[in-house]
């Protein structure tokens, strides 16, 4: 049977483009077939990315191809999940961009990123999603998902929304802010981050409620089970709001709006070429200062173990 590789690309990028042109090379060189989006092709195209099968993009696109390959930044990532969504193939990412938290090599391991791929060595990890719906007037008028947060904002840059939120059909506390933040543990380095949220384990099963800005004594971060109900209403008279999944797909959400967001029933699936500890992925993407650790092995020998 022929192996499939959607190759998606940053076409805005002239890196992502030339590194494409490599990487299309070397897998159909290994016997390989790649596949492309019909909103990149002419990109791709361009860069000399050819013999490549065109499929037209959309949910679902991924039907069929064994991996998705992703050069870009998080952005390009999460446009992958929406292509990959209930396809059961993975994504794996090479970052572009900046951080890039779900990346999972940089363009400097793209040998080694085409060997895991040629030679199957990378397994494939479930990451927790949630679905969201959005009711006015008692009836659903939107339903969408997320991989890394669903986002309650002002739509109006001077006017501070009034929400209530509520856990598991309980009331919890009404704050003035400029929004809120309903996270997964996958994106609780995002947006989450951002807003003074918790950093949370990708392995932890929870879901994240972070209020943006808020004007109110409580105004603290919530974690709470996986199994929770998280709702919100715009309540108030004057400041309609927005619902933002992933930074991507939009809803309005007009005075009296619901939002409710539960455990999604589709995971996202990620590829990985290494099991290496979530903590080290951290250090490594916010460089951050750990000078002084003497490691565990050090420890021993000095007796403190």
């Amino acid at each position: 049977m022929t192996r499939r590789i959607l190759l998606m690309v940053h076409e805005a990028r002239p890196e992502a483009l030339s590194v494409a042109v490599t990487v299309a090379r070397d897998l159909r060189a290994a016997g390989l077939e790649i596949s492309i989006l019909d909103t990149e092709a002419a990109a791709l195209a361009s860069v000399g990315v050819e013999d490549a099968v065109v499929l037209p993009h959309g949910e679902g696109a991924a039907e069929g191809c064994e991996l998705a390959l992703v050069l870009g930044g998080d952005g390009t990532i999460l446009r992958a999940t929406e292509v990959c969504r209930g396809t059961g193939t993975p994504v794996l990412g090479v970052n572009l961009g900046h951080v890039g938290f779900l990346a999972e090599a940089d363009v400097a391991d793209l040998h080694d990123v085409v060997r895991g791929i040629v030679e199957r060595t990378y397994s494939v990890e479930e990451r927790l999603t949630i679905d969201v719906r959005v009711l006015v007037g008692g009836e659903v008028v939107a339903t969408n998902w997320a991989l890394n947060e669903a986002s309650v904002e002002k739509a109006a840059r001077e006017r501070m929304l009034e929400l209530v939120v509520e856990i598991d059909d309980r009331p919890v506390s009404r704050w003035g802010c400029d929004g809120l933040v309903c996270a997964t543990p996958t994106g609780s380095t995002a947006y989450n981050f951002s807003a003074g949220g918790p950093i949370v384990w990708p392995e932890v099963e929870a879901l994240l409620m972070v209020p943006i800005s808020a004007h109110a004594l409580f105004a603290r971060p919530l974690v709470v089970s996986p199994e929770a109900v998280l709702a919100v209403e715009v309540v108030g008279e004057r400041a309609n709001g927005v619902l933002w999944c992933d930074g991507r797909r939009a809803a309005e959400l007009p005075v009296g709006a619901r939002v409710e967001v539960r455990r999604g029933t589709v995971p996202a699936r990620l590829a990985r070429l290494h099991d290496a500890p979530f903590a080290d992925r951290l250090v490594r993407k916010f460089d951050l200062p750990v000078e002084g650790w003497r490691g565990a092995a050090e420890r021993r020998q000095q007796g403190g173990l």
